[in-house]
């Protein structure tokens, strides 16, 4: 940890790409990097815990928040769910020098981009659009519905790759969650042109 305020990395990319798999693992290798939790008015899971893998509220209790100004970004993700990142822990993070990580969809990070330009922002990319394909159908747990609606949801966030300050390529968990780990430690200059890809 330092003493001095943290940049704030934020991690995003089309769904099943494995964001949460590679967010999960920098938390079990890397224990001092924060990663936010994020709201969201889907139910759970089998497995998801509540304030662990998300904090599961109502959309009333959504509402508040919102209205409150307690979202730093909040977004209606595949046309159903609202996701949101509370403001207040990020802020106090970076004010006391710790590293901090958000792991958001594309929707969020350009509301996060708006509110705080100063934050690195990095694209997690699957080999190729068949692997991600390949990716949505092996996870299961989603409606042939729910497949199409994402997969057309993914082609649209594939095109936006060049948003953002610095590309992963998420072919093996292991070496993405190091890239992602060294951007977090030592984030680089970056002028906001053409896309690094590591």
């Amino acid at each position: 940890m330092s003493d001095r305020p943290r940049r704030l990395v934020v991690l995003a990319g089309p769904t099943a790409v494995g964001k949460g798999t590679v967010a999960a693992r920098v938390r079990e290798t890397h224990p001092e990097v924060w990663i936010s939790v994020s709201a969201t008015t889907r139910p759970p899971r089998p497995g998801e815990v509540d304030g662990v893998h998300y904090h599961f509220v109502t959309p009333e209790q959504f509402d508040e928040l919102v209205e409150r100004g307690d979202m730093l970004e909040w977004a209606v993700v595949h046309g159903t769910h609202r996701y949101g990142t509370p403001r207040a822990p990020v802020v106090a993070r970076l004010a006391a020098g710790v590293p901090a990580l958000l792991e958001i969809d594309l929707q969020g990070a350009r509301q996060v981009r708006a509110a705080m330009p100063e934050a690195l922002f990095v694209f997690l990319a699957p080999p190729s659009f068949s692997d991600l394909v390949d990716r949505l159908v092996g996870r299961g747990t989603e409606s042939e519905a729910e497949r199409e609606r994402r997969l057309e949801t993914a082609r649209v966030e594939l095109a936006a790759v060049d948003e953002f300050d610095v590309s992963i390529v998420n072919a093996d968990v292991e070496q993405a969650c190091a890239d992602l780990v060294a951007l977090i430690e030592n984030p680089p200059d970056v002028d906001r042109d053409p896309t690094t890809s590591l």
